[in-house]
């Protein structure tokens, strides 16, 4: 994803003068053509992410469109200070880029798994939270986070993530994407974990479950057009994300219930309330936390079986 990301901003600054890209000194490379043609609107900001972000909201309050694109852990947490006062508290339109989220850069320990990414910022007034899936939907989150002229979040894997079956409607903010239709269990994933979901449906499926599987490439603003009308027709509702399960995607849907009393069972999958004290590959790592599409599999037959859903 993260070369579909360089291709894509690259394009949109040949198109958009105001397009500027800061980095947190990783993936200079990537944006060798970027520079070649515009030297000026790519800046390496280097390990500064608290600076990087404040330079950033300068920019877009003075009207250019920053992207800023580093690893997940250190464009959110890193400085989240400033992302709540620079960026948010102006509704700055800032495009903050997090590469190699989840688990993606597990192989390097604690200090680069971002799990806690998007409970931080859907906290923040007025940001909006992309989770794009594959490349496909990756370039599309970019185009449309940039011309909603609002701060955004745009959660991105690594490397080697599977490219989605091509169905409609295309990525949009805001609206989820049914990628196969069941009747029996919904299976809502946000990112490249919806691989995984996919897994797990055919596995299902083949005990005899109709499953839906759905890219929610948007946690915030939720899609609950969307989420009112599965619910009225399937027995079990399943989020799945490579986040923990505090405040991510699997709450906001827990949120949206609680707030117009739907009673349709709910399975939550995410990361549970505790570190990784591991090093491990991110398959690993997703076997680890249940992720995998076996594991998944697994925990909604025992859901169903068992009724252990909230």
């Amino acid at each position: 994803m993260r070369n579909a990301f360089a291709e894509e901003v690259t394009l949109l600054a040949h198109q958009d003068e105001r397009i500027v890209l800061l980095s947190g000194d990783i993936g200079n490379r990537l944006f060798d053509s970027l520079r070649a043609a515009n030297p000026a609107r790519f800046l390496n900001c280097g390990v500064a992410e608290a600076n990087m972000m404040g330079t950033a909201a300068g920019m877009a309050l003075c009207g250019l469109r920053p992207v800023v694109y580093t690893i997940a852990p250190f464009t959110t947490t890193r400085c989240f200070e400033q992302i709540r006062l620079d960026v948010a508290y102006h509704a700055a339109p800032v495009i903050i880029v997090g590469t190699g989220a989840g688990l993606a850069y597990c192989e390097l320990g604690p200090s680069h798994q971002s799990l806690e990414d998007v409970s931080l910022l859907r906290s923040l007034p007025g940001m909006q939270i992309l989770v794009p899936a594959d490349r496909d939907e990756l370039r599309a989150a970019l185009r449309q986070a940039v011309a909603s002229n609002r701060p955004t979040y745009i959660r991105i894997g690594k490397k080697g993530e599977a490219d989605l079956p091509r169905v409609e409607p295309a990525f949009e903010i805001g609206r989820s994407r049914p990628l196969r239709r069941g009747a029996d269990v919904a299976l809502l994933a946000a990112g490249p974990i919806v691989t995984e979901a996919l897994g797990a449906a055919e596995r299902l499926s083949a005990l005899g479950w109709s499953c839906e599987v759905c890219s929610v490439g948007t946690i915030k603003p939720l899609d609950t057009r969307y989420l009112s009308g599965i619910a009225a027709r399937v027995r079990l509702i399943v989020t799945i994300e490579e986040h923990g399960l505090i405040g991510g995607l699997g709450s906001a849907v827990c949120e949206w219930r609680s707030d117009t009393a739907i009673t349709t069972p709910l399975l939550r999958l995410g990361t549970p309330d505790a570190f990784l004290h591991e090093v491990a590959s991110q398959d690993h790592a997703r076997q680890a936390f249940g992720l995998d599409a076996g594991s998944i599999a697994t925990s909604v037959l025992r859901a169903v079986a068992h009724k252990a859903v909230a």
